[in-house]
């Protein structure tokens, strides 16, 4: 069993309101996975500021961060994403800005890996996600 850690962790380990060890007191010494929809996400942080100051240090984040492993998005992703985005919207519950957590959790179902996040909303309907919370 491994981690995969939801964009908003990684986003503030960057700001500083938390660090590495808030981090692996989740996760212990099992492993740590990036999502490629967490690095797309990271990715576009670092394109969308014009203060450089802050590109430079979001481009270092990015860099760190994707020296763990990384998931691949396959058909098994695309099935389980396609399963849960059908049940989603079936029971009314689908919100467009809900695709890239999708993805984000059809890559931990697919893999048996827990999610960390703190945006709890996003994912706490998915059914079949081992989602953990991280307190506010």
């Amino acid at each position: 069993m491994g981690w995969v850690i939801d964009t908003c962790i990684w986003v503030d380990v960057e700001r500083k309101t938390l660090v590495p060890n808030d981090v692996e007191r989740f996760t212990g010494r099992d492993p740590v996975y990036m999502s490629p929809v967490t690095v797309a996400e990271l990715s576009a942080g670092v394109e969308n500021t014009q203060d450089q100051n802050a590109k430079a240090k979001r481009q270092a984040a990015l860099t760190r961060l994707m020296r763990k492993p990384c998931l691949h998005i396959d058909e098994d992703t695309g099935l389980i994403f396609g399963s849960l985005a059908g049940r989603l919207k079936k029971e009314g519950r689908a919100r467009e800005h809900r695709i890239q957590d999708i993805w984000i959790a059809a890559s931990a179902i697919q893999h048996g890996h827990k999610l960390l996040t703190r945006n709890v909303k996003d994912f706490k309907d998915i059914p079949g996600l081992d989602l953990v919370v991280y307190p506010e």
